[in-house]
């Protein structure tokens, strides 16, 4: 049954590249496959069967194995008319594009190629989106960063040429049932905060900022991916194009990215990576839910359970930076990610958030000055003066030891009659 299966999948015209596969993707040892072809060559098998035959046979690889190798193999048959680039093996594929390790041959290296299906080429929306991707890209050059190489056209496929990240994604490592230490999640924060600073200094926001979209190398290097949904702040057509859409993905879109806002900023990327921090030091996302749509709501209505208490062996200074970084009215988050960097930082020092901090004292201050405060409130503003004294906060002070003084004197005239 396993010969006919095989047979049926694969067959003699692929044994070159077959025996190829198998060894650079380690399904069977080179002295395996030299066994298999020394049978094909003595003409000792009666059945002439395939190297793929015989591999299934002698148990080195299983006929699911053989299955995708052959979709690797006809997928490379389809868009080995990309000039100056000898396609290697299928890395991954979504409903947009499929990415194959290849090799370019003027700068004999291995890269990575993400190629637009027949199916979308049609599609002239597609296609100008898959070029954008490659535009932001290209404009890009930091080592936090997945770097563009090339984009074109080849035997009738679009293809995007990218740096090959050896590793895997911080999705893959969540998957698996693991939550991030502190340290740990702050030094991939860090890094992808540098990236999207890069970004947003020229003018590019990713819009797609995710698990999945974070590589990670084995020296632990962080790499921001995909550019797919990256845009220029200031495109006003594009905006004008997207106007009441949602472009990302649930579990870490902002508030206004749902709301398919116009004037999208840096700030919508500042919440995702928040969605992403809390995702990575609580090992859950911020907000769950039976559907899409459900999800979505909650980013919009629903408070955030504060990752601290979520898990309690988080500091206090993560879980600031996390509630600043999610606030949902965006006037309330970083100004920019340049200060964002500037609390994660402080946080990985030791230190308290110097400006999370101002932010969540300056809002127990309105509250208490509105009169809706409370006790932890009480606890809070009496911390604020200990650790900062801007004049904002000094001038409460003084109308509270004011107003505290004029009881007491209140109380000692009524008491002297």
């Amino acid at each position: 049954m396993a010969k006919e299966q095989a047979k049926q999948f694969i067959d003699g015209s692929m044994d070159t590249e077959v025996g190829r596969l198998v060894v650079e993707q380690r399904l069977a040892t080179p002295e395996e496959v030299q066994e298999c072809r020394e049978i094909q060559k003595q003409g000792s098998d009666p059945m002439q069967r395939s190297l793929a035959e015989l591999l299934v046979d002698r148990g080195c690889v299983t006929v699911r194995q053989i299955h995708r190798l052959k979709e690797t193999i006809e997928d490379s048959r389809k868009a080995s008319n990309i000039p100056g680039y000898v396609l290697r093996a299928k890395l991954g594929a979504g409903a947009m594009a499929t990415v194959f390790r290849a090799r370019q041959v003027s700068l004999d290296r291995d890269v990575a190629i993400k190629i637009l299906p027949r199916r979308l080429s049609e599609n002239a929306d597609y296609v100008e989106r898959f070029y954008r991707e490659g535009r932001a890209a290209g404009a890009l050059n930091h080592p936090n960063i997945v770097q563009a190489i090339d984009v074109g056209e080849g035997g009738g496929y679009h293809y995007f040429v990218m740096e090959l990240v050896e590793g895997h994604t911080v999705y893959d490592e969540l998957a698996e049932g693991k939550v991030f230490s502190e340290d740990e999640a702050l030094d991939i924060t860090i890094q992808v905060a540098k990236a999207l600073k890069h970004a947003h200094d020229r003018g590019l926001i990713h819009r797609d900022v995710k698990p999945k979209n974070i590589m990670i190398t084995p020296d632990r290097v962080a790499k921001l991916a995909d550019m797919g949904l990256a845009r220029e702040a200031d495109d006003v057509k594009l905006a004008q194009a997207e106007k009441g859409r949602a472009f990302g993905t649930p579990y870490y879109i902002s508030p206004e990215q749902i709301r398919g806002e116009i004037n999208i900023d840096f700030r919508a990327d500042v919440y995702s990576l928040g969605a992403t921090f809390y995702h990575m030091v609580t090992g859950r996302v911020p907000f769950e839910g039976a559907t899409p749509a459900a999800v979505m709501h909650k980013h919009l209505k629903e408070p955030l359970v504060p990752p601290d208490h979520v898990n309690t062996s988080l500091s206090a200074g993560i879980g600031e930076i996390i509630e600043v970084m999610m606030a949902k009215d965006r006037e309330q988050r970083y100004g920019s990610t340049a200060d964002l960097l500037v609390d994660l930082e402080a946080v990985r020092r030791g230190e308290a958030p110097p400006l999370a901090r101002r932010r969540i004292d300056h809002d127990v201050l309105d509250r208490l000055s509105s009169g809706e405060g409370n006790d932890a409130d009480i606890g809070q503003a009496e911390t604020v003066v200990v650790h900062e004294a801007s004049p904002s906060h000094m001038t409460a002070f003084i109308l509270l030891a004011g107003a505290l003084a004029l009881s007491l004197l209140f109380n000692l005239f009524l008491l002297m009659n």
